[in-house]
């Protein structure tokens, strides 16, 4: 059972398994494929999404299964937060964790799952499969910030 606004009277170390994938906003931000550059260490965001990411709702088309069916799928953890600097800053679990309320249009808040698209914080107005480019081309899709 989740209660009502668990986030702000847990911490991150509280909350139940239920509670903590509540937090996602369906983004789908962290299903982009990432490249790390071997010399620097320095991760960067592509506008390729994982062939599980429905990019339409920006869910997972095999959650349960995802670790299995795609090798660079990662959980996100209490454990690994700090070392995925990639996500997003908007991102509840990144802000939870820094102290810092979620945003406005997150569900949670708004009771409207499609509000972090209208707010055009998701990959859904950009991404495209990774089914769709061949790997020596990532490099070409790299997000610049």
């Amino acid at each position: 059972m989740i209660s009502d606004k668990f986030w702000e009277t847990k911490s991150l170390e509280q909350m139940t398994p239920d509670e903590w994938e509540a937090l996602c906003d369906g983004c789908g931000l962290c299903c982009l494929v990432k490249i790390e550059d071997e010399d620097s260490g320095e991760v960067f965001n592509t506008t390729v999404s994982c062939r599980l990411l429905d990019v339409a709702t920006c869910r997972c088309r095999d959650y349960e299964h995802r670790l299995t069916k795609a090798p660079m799928c990662t959980r996100l953890t209490l454990d690994n937060l700090q070392e995925m600097r990639w996500l997003p800053e908007t991102c509840a679990y990144k802000r939870l964790h820094a102290g810092q309320p979620l945003p406005a249009w997150h569900y949670l808040l708004s009771g409207d799952r499609n509000a972090v698209h209208a707010a055009g914080i998701s990959a859904k107005w950009f991404a495209q499969s990774e089914e769709y480019v061949h790997p020596d081309q990532l490099v070409e899709f790299i997000i610049e910030e």
